[in-house]
């Protein structure tokens, strides 16, 4: 590619588009953007701003490099005095931007060269584009695709033409994926940032696990039931708040299903390491935080509403059940309901409150109906 031939660059601009499924235009343009950067390695300095213009007619290309003009030059690549700049432009006043034309013919060696990574790194972002701005009305579904390869920060996931990343911080914990198994991802967002567009993809946000349920519960659809709050760990547990619309029905038996098929299902996808806790909404900040609190019995919630703190009284035995392993419990609950929990052990007056009493006075029931049974014997 020593001597950069610009008809042979015309021709090959329209096999090219074909074979990339992409627009002429969208070639042209990555071709004038490659010689710019050939001339500039040949001619000139990093930092110029040089554009070339392709001429597909005649098989030719003319490169621009725009100069200010200035009082006094301080780097002639950037700047031009206005007396040089008049005698291009006549009416050339200071902070103009002259253009400065020279016909392109041929190349050196390594000018080509630079040339030729132009065209292969553009194309390859140009064809990444194409193929993501199909995915732009997708962000906020859930795609199936397959796993293509697994590296240490990130795993790779096919789907269809394009290729998205789930990052480390989207994974879920302890899972295992290898390559060729297929998979369930949400779509979070398309990145374009400088290594050109990225599809990002999540398996560990709560957006994730609320699809997984819509595709369960029906009900969601009629607006019978619906989910008010999600907070997860993913791969470890997550606490989902739930609400019923309609009179009589129950929401948390709605969510888990008969024989819990529906949770099931969804652990199917994330995996039964993680668990699920389904509990009822409330609008009364108390219940609401006993409920995203449990299994924990709590004694006595003290809230202060202005700074959403609320203290937890309860039992020593109650107390690591409130908080879970690691503080895991009452870590999720916070997140769920908008409040800074902090647990405190109850003094022995409160512990407790009358949670068990009917349980107490069926044993005491059942002990008497043993008893009389025994007298009859």
């Amino acid at each position: 590619m020593e001597d950069l031939n610009i008809k042979q660059l015309t021709l090959g601009m329209k096999t090219i588009a074909e074979e990339k499924n992409l627009p002429e235009e969208t070639v042209m343009s990555v071709i004038e953007q490659a010689i710019a950067a050939a001339w500039r390695r040949d001619n000139g300095e990093r930092e110029q701003e040089v554009r070339a213009e392709l001429n597909i007619n005649d098989g030719s290309a003319k490169v621009f490099v725009a100069r200010e003009v200035v009082e006094e030059v301080g780097s002639p690549a950037h700047e031009i005095s206005l007396e040089d700049a008049r005698k291009e432009k006549a009416d050339a006043e200071l902070g103009d931007m002259i253009e400065e034309e020279h016909t392109v013919t041929s190349f050196g060696r390594v000018a080509a060269q630079t040339a030729k990574q132009v065209v292969l790194q553009r194309l390859r972002e140009a064809e990444r584009e194409v193929v993501l701005a199909e995915f732009e009305d997708k962000i906020g579904t859930v795609v199936n695709g397959v796993v293509q390869r697994v590296e240490p920060r990130v795993v790779r996931v096919e789907l269809g033409k394009a290729v998205g990343i789930l990052p480390a911080s989207e994974q879920i914990q302890g899972e295992y994926l290898s390559p060729g198994s297929r998979i369930k991802v949400f779509i979070k967002d398309i990145e374009r940032e400088n290594r050109g567009p990225q599809l990002v993809l999540s398996r560990g946000n709560t957006a994730f696990i609320e699809y997984l349920f819509r595709q369960e519960v029906p009900e969601m659809e009629t607006g019978a039931v619906e989910i008010k709050a999600i907070a997860r760990e993913a791969g470890r547990r997550t606490k989902l708040a739930v609400v019923s619309t309609v009179p009589g029905v129950d929401p948390v038996g709605t969510f888990v299903g008969g024989h819990g098929a529906r949770v099931n299902a969804v652990m199917g996808e994330i995996g039964d390491q993680e668990k699920i806790d389904i509990i009822t909404y409330d609008v009364a900040p108390e219940v609401f935080i006993r409920n995203a609190l449990s299994p924990a019995e709590i004694s006595r919630i003290q809230l202060d509403e202005k700074t959403k703190v609320a203290r937890i009284y309860v039992s020593e035995d109650q107390q690591s059940i409130a908080i879970g392993r690691g503080g895991q419990n009452v870590r999720l609950a916070a997140r769920l309901t908008g409040y800074e929990l902090d647990i405190e052990a109850a003094k022995p007056s409160e512990k407790k409150p009358d949670t068990k009493p009917r349980k107490n006075a069926e044993d005491s029931l059942f002990s008497a109906i043993e008893a009389s049974s025994d007298a009859d014997e």
